[in-house]
């Protein structure tokens, strides 16, 4: 899943972060609502994790303004206000969970777990292109067959083209749907991650999958020759 969490505490959000992206997720950090809303209005998220007393505007601000924009990505609070009416006002406000900090992380992974199978039984949860197959519950992904390792950043990046297959892919919709909203589209971070996923995908079979169009972007092809 591609999280936002949205926490000012710096430690606290380093540590949340790190261990989202080592159980295999792609997250981004915003530090105040304004950033929060800025992000969230510009950027394809599958969560957000917000905490509710924050800099300007606080949590129940941002998810009154993520209503008002029309903006329906799924919100669970963490926060340290444990009063019930705290919990009442934000499930009211359009929150699908609250949890109350200190928590577990185990838990928490196990609530993003809970919304994450609820979003898939509204989505496709398996795809196949030529030959290669992923399967987004199982975070797997082979081609005839054969196992391919992929870090989640591959695997976000390979997620974009196989839902969009024969398709030119430019480096500003990857940088916006697979990498941060502050990315520095002046870095060869795209084309490095490109050409690492192109040798997974490619090797040990003869037709290449992925093509560069010079100077446009890139192709999976569905029927490579």
């Amino acid at each position: 899943m591609k999280i936002l969490l949205v926490e000012d505490e710096v430690r606290l959000a380093e540590h949340v972060s790190n261990g989202l992206e080592q159980a295999g997720h792609v997250v981004d950090t915003a530090s105040n609502g304004s950033i929060a809303l800025e992000h969230a209005s510009t950027t394809a998220y599958d969560l957000i994790l917000l905490d509710l007393m924050l800099p300007g505007q606080n949590g129940f601000e941002v998810l009154k303004n993520l209503r008002d924009f029309n903006i329906r990505i799924p919100v669970i609070i963490l926060s340290a206000l444990s009063n019930t009416e705290h919990v009442i006002r934000a499930l009211n406000d359009g929150a699908l969970d609250y949890i109350r900090k200190p928590f577990d992380f185990d838990e928490l992974l196990a609530r993003i777990g809970v919304i994450g199978r609820k979003s898939m039984t509204q989505q496709v949860t398996k795809m196949v292109v030529a030959g290669l197959e992923m399967d987004k519950v199982k975070h797997e992904v082979n081609r005839n067959g054969k196992k391919i390792e992929l870090t989640n950043r591959e695997f976000a990046l390979l997620e974009l083209f196989m839902s969009n297959p024969d398709k030119l892919i430019s480096r500003t919709q990857i940088a916006e749907k697979v990498w941060e909203v502050d990315f520095d589209m002046g870095s060869n971070v795209i084309e490095v991650h490109i050409y690492q996923l192109r040798k997974k995908i490619n090797k040990g079979f003869e037709t290449e999958l992925l093509r560069t169009i010079v100077g446009r972007g890139y192709v999976l092809d569905s029927n490579p020759h």
